[in-house]
């Protein structure tokens, strides 16, 4: 009992140095007087993406090419296109432009509420991880065992593919969608 608090009080330590380290973009320089904010910003490090598929990594990696926000999600997991566009729905419109633009209404219908495909816009989730930006992204990026295929210019090595940006801004605006009621976990 006592290592589990232990190890609860170094994960939150943990966690509040690097949130510490990541929220400063002044750049800092290391000892050997490198940039310790451009090297993180060119990083292979990600969260730790699965494939809904096999629960096998997800290899999707920091790219220069990569948005601010992008960059942001592969190393934290949480979308930050998710508040802003609940906050102002006239962006959010980026992300209902994108899900049109890749056919995503082919499947899921023109707002999400399904046709061929699953509603992405209710509490009733095919996989229980899409509750998280993180696990809708997975199988958005990685497909699914249930038709969907690999959406992610990287997993689908297709340069006409979406983008992880442009991945997260079509999250983003479904959340807006969701019509199932009661806790937004997403929004927290």
């Amino acid at each position: 009992m006592r290592r589990v608090k232990l190890s609860v009080v170094l994960m939150a330590l943990m966690t509040m140095v690097a949130c510490g380290k990541q929220d400063n973009s002044a750049g800092d320089k290391s000892a050997s007087g490198t940039d310790k904010t451009a090297s993180a910003a060119t990083s292979t490090k990600t969260c730790d993406l699965v494939s809904t598929k096999d629960g096998k990594p997800l290899p999707i990696k920091i790219t220069p090419k990569d948005t601010p926000e992008a960059k942001e999600f592969l190393t934290t997991c949480i979308d930050p296109y998710t508040k802003r566009y609940a906050a102002d729905p006239e962006a959010a419109k980026a992300g209902k432009k994108l899900f049109g633009l890749y056919s995503c209404t082919q499947c899921h219908g023109p707002n999400g509420d399904g046709q061929v495909g699953p509603p992405i816009t209710d509490a009733r989730w095919q996989y229980a991880k899409h509750v998280t930006d993180k696990g809708m992204f997975e199988t958005i990026a990685g497909g699914s065992n249930g038709g969907m295929f690999a959406w992610h210019q990287q997993i689908a090595n297709n340069p006409d593919n979406p983008s992880t940006d442009e991945i997260l801004k079509i999250i983003a605006w479904l959340r807006t969608q969701y019509k199932g009621g009661g806790d937004k976990p997403w929004l927290k």
